[in-house]
């Protein structure tokens, strides 16, 4: 099957693994144009784009939108159906192809999160469309920082966006091991798996874009957050956004157990917490790990 990535992409990805080495393979996220600046403990520091800079914000600025529920929303089948008008003003935190819903069912979004490039080159005219809400924050890989910019260095000016970072391959940093990640006051491991307190620090990834948008939302104080649309188990079927014959490739279904491990030790973090995480699809995979399915219309706080 054919990469969403322009051919060039695909060059610099091959060329980061064999020149680089394993890794620092992840370099090629970021390479040839893509600067990251002025990180630290308190400072999120600026992202810095062929001389065009963008200020870079942190979770905070998630939090003072967010109220006490904050519902997860995927691209999964299982919205298509679904009543969302009941939702809360800035209660939805989007993921990648979600952005449809915005002016549709969604009026504005809590925040929007993307961290595979391969969604931009495919639908950025999509994005053009629906992200009208410039105060809306976005999570963003470095990755997809730099595919916008290649297509439209303009689009990113003036909106809040928030790094999304992966704690195991940083941002100008090796890949790290479980040693190193082992001595993170921020880190939690559970197996392979992980989960990070301080996400602006870094996030774990593990195969969807769902498991760095749960380790934000529960980092904004939320009391419960729901999953509609991660369903995980049919990730191979179209999008509720997509048409018969015009479906992107998704790795999901590959790495259900991978995305699942990770799901579930964040899981364990709500439950310390007192947060309450509620599964909305009933097809979902989610339910394998104690996230039975409820009813989005019992859930109205």
């Amino acid at each position: 099957m054919t990469s969403d990535r322009p051919f060039r992409r695909q060059a610099i990805k091959l060329f980061a693994r064999v020149f680089l080495g394993s890794r620092r393979a992840h370099y090629h996220s970021w390479l040839p144009s893509l600067e990251i600046e002025g990180r630290s403990g308190t400072d999120p520091g600026k992202a810095n784009f062929r001389g065009i800079e963008f200020p870079l914000r942190n979770i905070g600025i998630m939090s003072e939108r967010a109220g006490d529920r904050i519902m997860i929303i995927g691209s999964g089948p299982s919205v298509k159906g679904a009543d969302l008008f009941s939702l809360p003003e800035r209660c939805a935190l989007l993921l990648n192809g979600a952005i449809s819903l915005i002016g549709m069912q969604i009026l504005e979004p809590l925040a929007v999160a993307i961290e595979d490039e391969r969604f931009v080159w495919r639908h950025f005219n999509l994005m053009r469309e629906r992200l009208v809400h410039r105060e809306v924050p976005l999570l963003l890989s470095p990755g997809v920082i730099r595919a916008i910019c290649e297509l439209d260095r303009n689009f990113l000016r003036d909106r809040p966006i928030i790094l999304i970072d992966d704690v195991r391959k940083p941002y100008g940093l090796p890949l790290r091991d479980k040693t190193e990640l082992g001595d993170f006051d921020f880190v939690l491991l559970g197996g392979e798996a992980g989960f990070s307190y301080d996400p602006d620090r870094g996030v774990f990834q593990g195969g969807s874009v769902a498991i760095s948008a749960l380790q934000f939302a529960l980092a904004t104080g939320a009391r419960e957050i729901g999953f509609l649309g991660v369903d995980i188990a049919n990730a191979n079927a179209p999008r509720f956004y997509e048409k018969e014959g015009d479906v992107a490739y998704s790795g999901i279904a590959g790495a259900e157990a991978r995305i699942l491990a990770h799901i579930a030790v964040a899981r364990n973090v709500a439950t310390e917490r007192g947060v309450r995480l509620s599964n909305h699809s009933a097809m979902s995979a989610l339910g394998s790990i104690g996230l039975d399915y409820r009813p989005l219309d019992r859930t109205a706080s």
